[in-house]
Formats: C-alpha cells, sequence, structure tokens
C-alpha cells in the first residue's frame, strides 16, 4: 500500500483492523524486519490495525532531497500518521532508528497516542556501550554484517538475517541516509515526553546503543516498564522472541485497547 504525505510517497503494509498501532523499524532496513518480529505478538491480539510503513530512503519509500535532517523525516511520520490513523487513540512502537522517531512521533502527538514501545531504542544519550562479544558462536556462520549485529550466532539467527535483514541491504539510499544522517538528533518538543503506557526494552549485550540510556528513560516516562534482557544484542526482537512478546502482551493490556 502506498500513502502520498508532503512529497513522499510511504509504501506500508497493513494487516487487520481496530486500533491503529503504528509500527517504526530501524536503520539500513525495511519494514520486513519490523513485521516479522512485531507481527506475532501484535497480531495475537484482536482489535488492532498494525501498520508497518518503510521510513523513508529504506525499502519502497524515497527519500527526496526535500528530506535533509531527522527532524524532515519525523514531519513526514507525523503526516503520515494523520493521513492512515484518523487522529484517534493509536498505539507506537519502534527498534532502533524507528523507536527515536516513535518517542518523538509520541512526545508531538500526546492526545493522540495511547500506548509506546520502545525496542533497543536509539537516543541522543546513549553511553556506556558494551564492546561486541557474541555468546553462542557456531561456527563462522554468515557475514560481517550479521556477527557485528546478532550475539546468538546460530544457524536459526542466520536464517532470519538473510530473509528479514540483507534483503533491504540494496534498497537503502545510502547518500539520502547519510545526508539525514548528519543531522539525526530531533528537536525537542515543547512539553513532556509521553506520559502513557510505555514499555522500554533493551538487550544486556547491545553494543550499538547500550542499555544504559534507555534506562534513564524510566525518569522521563511515569508510566513506563523497563525491562533489560540477558542473551540479547541489538537483534533484541529476533533473538528473544518470546520475551518480547510477553512484554509486549502486558503493555498492551496496560492500554486498554486490545481485545
Amino acid at each position: 500500500m502506498e500513502g502520498r504525505v508532503r512529497d513522499v510517497t510511504v509504501h506500508y503494509e497493513e494487516h487487520g483492523a481496530g486500533t491503529p498501532v503504528l509500527v517504526l523499524h530501524g536503520a539500513g532496513v525495511d519494514h520486513r524486519e519490523a513485521e516479522a518480529c512485531f507481527e506475532p505478538a501484535l497480531g495475537a491480539h484482536g482489535g488492532l490495525r498494525r501498520l508497518y510503513p518503510d521510513l523513508p530512503g529504506q525499502g519502497r519509500t524515497p527519500a527526496p532531497p526535500s528530506l535533509r535532517s531527522a527532524d524532515d523525516v519525523l514531519d513526514v511520520l507525523l503526516a503520515f500518521g494523520d493521513e492512515v490513523l484518523g487522529g484517534g487513540p493509536a498505539l507506537v512502537v519502534g527498534h532502533s532508528a524507528g523507536a527515536h522517531y516513535a518517542q518523538a512521533v509520541a512526545a508531538r502527538r500526546p492526545d493522540q497516542v495511547a500506548g509506546l514501545a520502545l525496542v533497543c531504542p536509539l537516543l541522543p544519550g546513549v553511553r556506556d556501550v558494551p564492546a561486541h562479544r557474541p555468546l553462542v558462536v557456531a561456527d563462522r556462520l554468515g557475514d560481517e554484517d550479521f556477527r557485528g549485529y546478532f550475539v546468538l550466532q546460530t544457524p536459526a539467527m542466520l536464517e532470519r538475517y538473510q530473509r528479514l535483514v540483507a534483503p533491504a541491504a540494496p534498497l537503502v539510499d545510502a547518500a539520502a541516509l547519510e545526508r539525514m544522517g548528519e543531522r539525526w538528533e530531533l528537536t525537542a518538543p515543547d512539553g513532556p515526553a509521553f506520559g502513557g503506557p510505555t514499555l522500554v526494552v533493551a538487550g544486556r549485550q547491545d553494543s550499538t546503543v547500550g542499555y544504559a540510556a534507555a534506562v534513564d528513560l524510566l525518569a522521563q516516562h511515569p508510566r513506563a516498564t523497563l525491562a533489560v534482557l540477558d542473551g540479547a544484542g541489538h537483534a533484541l526482537p529476533h533473538e528473544q522472541p518470546e520475551l518480547l512478546a510477553a512484554l509486549l502482551a502486558e503493555w498492551l493490556r496496560r492500554t486498554d485497547l486490545a481485545g
């Protein structure tokens, strides 16, 4: 499906009906990773309309020259949300850079967002990031990108990487991501951080964004549940799907919106 907002045609996939859930993927991939990682948990609940857009410059969503910063991308996402979510109560989920945008969407549309879930969030205050140390290594599987992303390097994780992550690489507009990445920090909203039901999940072995900055979010979000999962790096949605699904289910109960 496609939605035209500003001068960007946003490609997205949609499942189900009911309360909208906007799910945002991380950098360098497309909607397929987020769809595969979050759809089992979200799809298990009735009454949810799940939307998985490709972020600008990734997948099938272009990034025209007018997009020069993270703020520009956020404007597109806000307009996309206004267009397809209908202005009613919605849930917002993000992984990595997608969580960076998800937090901002909730802060700027607090009256329209009923719940926020942040997984391995990219944050301005990132600190104390551990070195990459795989916990499970089955021979020398995959390429350097796989080995640098996963801390559980098993044949099952390699299969997920090859099916859900690697195919997105040829579709990335590297020049556009570099251009927008030079101004990756978002302008702080005027009001407070989102105050509704929030879930923050971080990987104990995440060597991309760490977990310390995610812990700091407890002070910003008064209704946040925080989980730091051992046995998970930045690929946490792949490596700990059962735990993530359980945490998402509890979060959905707190929003009082899921059937």
